[in-house]
């Protein structure tokens, strides 16, 4: 999923740094409106919690592997803006000092495992979690339908940059990333449920933060 550097052309490199720029940007002045300083260190233990679970990788099919994005555990608990300002963090450090990831592409990866992502994880949570009567049942189901689809929607995300950059025809690229990071978000989740089901037993008001 994190794109190397060599792998999109030069004008999605600068689009997706464009966008993504403007994407933070935009991500600190909501989330300083909305929340304000009282909740960064919340913001950091997500971040810290994420980084160190796509530290993990669990097997699928084929003997490839996949780890956690955490985009929609994280947009789910603290909201879509910050949701982004926490994938930022968590992939800059990756890139900058993992190497996972290009720098270049930098911009492309917040978009897809940021952005996207997030975004995606958090409407499709809302609109699932409220068809359930048991408060319970739609936070697991709703958490983990949306945390699969982020991850089937950030590769598609990044199957086009590829094919927009003339790297693999999107015929190639679509069905090959959508289809594994199918299984992969499998994981993602049942982690994402699971990791809500311990947070609505300890601390439930988290998952009222984002509404505040």
């Amino acid at each position: 999923m994190h794109i190397p550097d060599g792998f999109v052309s030069m004008p999605v490199a600068v689009a997706g740094i464009a966008v993504a720029a403007g994407s933070v940007a935009y991500a600190v002045k909501a989330t300083n409106k909305k929340m304000g300083e009282k909740w960064i260190p919340l913001m950091g233990v997500l971040a810290a919690f994420i980084f160190a679970a796509q530290m993990l990788n669990f097997p699928i099919a084929g003997g490839t592997s996949g780890h956690l994005i955490g985009a929609a555990l994280a947009a789910i608990l603290v909201g879509p803006w910050a949701g982004v300002l926490i994938m930022t963090c968590v992939l800059a450090v990756q890139s900058l000092i993992f190497q996972d990831g290009g720098l270049l592409a930098l911009g492309a990866n917040i978009v897809n495992m940021g952005v996207v992502a997030c975004f995606v994880g958090y409407y499709v949570y809302l609109g699932l979690a409220s068809l359930f009567s048991k408060r319970k049942l739609g936070i697991m189901v709703g958490s983990g339908v949306a945390a699969w689809l982020t991850v089937v929607a950030a590769s598609v995300a990044c199957a086009l940059e590829l094919a927009v950059s003339g790297i693999v025809p999107l015929g190639v690229a679509l069905p090959a990333m959508a289809g594994v990071h199918a299984l992969i978000g499998i994981g993602e989740g049942l982690i994402t449920a699971a990791v809500l089901s311990l947070v609505l037993a300890v601390r439930a008001d988290l998952l009222e933060l984002q509404k505040a």
